[in-house]
């Protein structure tokens, strides 16, 4: 059975965004990812298949070794959603700045 993972879940465990973060600059293989963390290295492996299942990591065997990297277009899907939810946000903060600024308290 192939279980679908949500990408949003997947992203929520800060172990899981510090491996998204590791990888950005250069691909590792599990063990050197493993290396930076004080967990397992099957825990690893774990986040690893979620990450990988949710496309956000790819996995490229070159001889013995599989290297993870970052499936940059995936990535670039997720934040093309949020955006809109980003602008909103800063447009929501912008106008409650611009009420403080010109906020006078009562004497």
């Amino acid at each position: 059975m192939n279980l679908r993972r949500d990408v949003f879940q997947a992203i929520a465990d800060p172990t899981r965004r510090a491996i998204l973060m590791l990888v950005t600059t250069q691909s590792m293989t599990a063990g050197t990812i493993a290396s930076n963390f004080d967990t397992a290295r099957p825990t690893v492996s774990k986040h690893l298949q979620i990450l990988t299942e949710c496309e956000l990591l790819t996995a490229e065997q070159s001889g013995r070794e599989i290297y993870y990297h970052l499936n940059a277009k995936k990535m670039k899907e997720i934040a093309d959603f949020i955006e809109p939810f980003r602008k909103m946000w800063d447009d929501r903060f912008n106008k409650l700045e611009d009420i403080m600024k010109n906020y006078k308290p009562k004497e």
